[in-house]
């Protein structure tokens, strides 16, 4: 039983978070599966991890207007260039170091959900705040998260909300919120669409007063029908609509689970999650039902690490830091960067990882960082140990006969032992 717990609590851990140490597992163990569950989503200490890696300090630049000089619109664009690279290490070593990694994890889950980008924003201090307010909020309610992201001025420069006005409502905003943060492809109608973006109108975030605000006369106060519903809606209204439909109460638990479990369009377990998620939209229960259901322990070995979960967890097991922009290079070999999704969709899941390009940039990244590593554990193992010991230091239950036929073959050279161990199946897929 005790062997079991483990290995129900390593995955509990690779899924809520990025992987746990030996010595967490421990303590796992001696707590139990329910505690440990609460404990991850509801930690009852500072995390001090997360605290000794402060955010950066941005300035809230404006951007060069129609009169700049093609000197000022270059150096804006350096500023730009320089700033991404400090926010996105800055995550990045907040994931390797935080005590209570659930609260990235879940940070990083609604980043894609709620996918914007750096290119078009072109701010890192806005991009910074869009990060935190999903920390911020993302254990509360989700008509709550889908209003403050809606209103969150990255979200409005990315999807256009500035250009949304009563005489040429634009859809930008309306379509995707529907499409992708609420209710899902299919669920709604063309006239939904046109509706939703007519309550939209007139929402502003002035740059110059960094503020959101609400222009009356760019609003559209005429009656609006959407998802069968009839009156004289605003952007709030659509909003509560929206995530209080049967759709949207079926979407998000889908969405949890298919990031946090297995990729699903619909799976018989969700109903029991949507229950537990209820009229209030709570995600704090939602996120706790998907871990305490039975059938999350039967997802292992169901998903893809994704490119930052990857490198995050093994990192954090080899206790490294991603202190230079070679790791922002790895991760762009691999085909996903931090504030940096490709489209308004966020990222591929699953098979979309396991590319030739992105096992050689996995085999590369992995080699350089077992080189730099403190492998003590592994290389003061007799050598008949050592599996055992990269499966206790990597947290994963074990190899099958091919990759262990394999690490034999290598059991003498610790560096390309632990090399061909972060590469094997085993490990990429979660």
């Amino acid at each position: 039983m005790p062997d079991d717990l483990r290995s129900d609590l390593a995955h509990l851990f690779r899924r809520a978070g990025f992987g746990a140490t030996p010595e967490q597992l421990d303590a796992a163990v001696r707590a139990g599966y329910a505690a440990s569950v609460t404990d991850l989503i509801t930690p009852r200490a500072a995390d001090l991890g997360a605290d000794a890696t402060p955010a950066p300090a941005f300035e809230l630049a404006q951007p060069p207007g129609r009169g700049a000089t093609t000197t000022q619109r270059r150096s804006y664009q350096m500023q730009v260039a320089t700033e991404g690279k400090q926010l996105m290490l800055w995550w990045l070593d907040r994931m390797v170091m935080a005590d209570q990694p659930f609260a990235e994890k879940m940070t990083f889950f609604w980043h894609g959900h709620f996918a914007t980008a750096l290119q078009k924003v072109r701010s890192s201090a806005l991009m910074l705040r869009q990060n935190q307010l999903l920390r911020s909020h993302g254990m509360g309610t989700f008509d709550a998260l889908d209003l403050a992201v809606a209103q969150d001025p990255a979200m409005m420069i990315w999807l256009d909300t500035n250009q949304n006005v009563a005489a040429h409502p634009n859809e930008n905003f309306a379509r995707e919120n529907m499409e992708l943060f609420t209710l899902g492809y299919g669920r709604y109608t063309e006239n939904d669409v046109k509706e939703s973006a007519r309550a939209y109108t007139g929402w502003r975030y002035l740059r110059r007063t960094d503020a959101f605000t609400e222009i009356a006369r760019l609003h559209d106060g005429g009656s609006k029908t959407l998802l069968g519903q009839t009156g004289n809606f605003d952007g709030g209204d659509a909003i509560r609509i929206l995530t209080h439909s049967q759709a949207s109460r079926q979407w998000i638990p889908t969405r949890v689970w298919s990031r946090f479990a297995r990729t699903v369009t619909f799976d018989p377990v969700v109903p029991e999650l949507a229950a537990a998620y209820g009229p209030d939209l709570d995600l704090k229960a939602l996120f706790t039902a998907t871990f305490t259901a039975a059938e999350f322990l039967q997802t292992k070995g169901e998903l893809v690490k994704q490119p930052v979960e990857y490198v995050v967890g093994l990192l954090r097991a080899l206790g490294l830091r991603p202190s230079s922009v070679r790791y922002l290079a790895v991760l762009r070999a691999l085909g996903q960067v931090p504030f940096d999704p490709p489209n308004v969709g966020g990222w591929p899941a699953d098979e979309g990882w396991l590319t030739t390009a992105a096992s050689l940039a996995r085999l590369q990244f992995a080699h350089a960082a077992a080189k730099a590593a403190d492998l003590s554990a592994v290389e003061q193992t007799a050598r008949r140990d050592r599996i055992d010991a990269v499966t206790q230091l990597l947290s994963i239950d074990g190899f099958g006969a091919t990759t262990t036929a394999a690490l034999n073959e290598v059991a003498d050279d610790p560096v390309t032992f632990v090399t061909l161990a972060l590469c094997a199946p085993e490990y990429v897929v979660n």
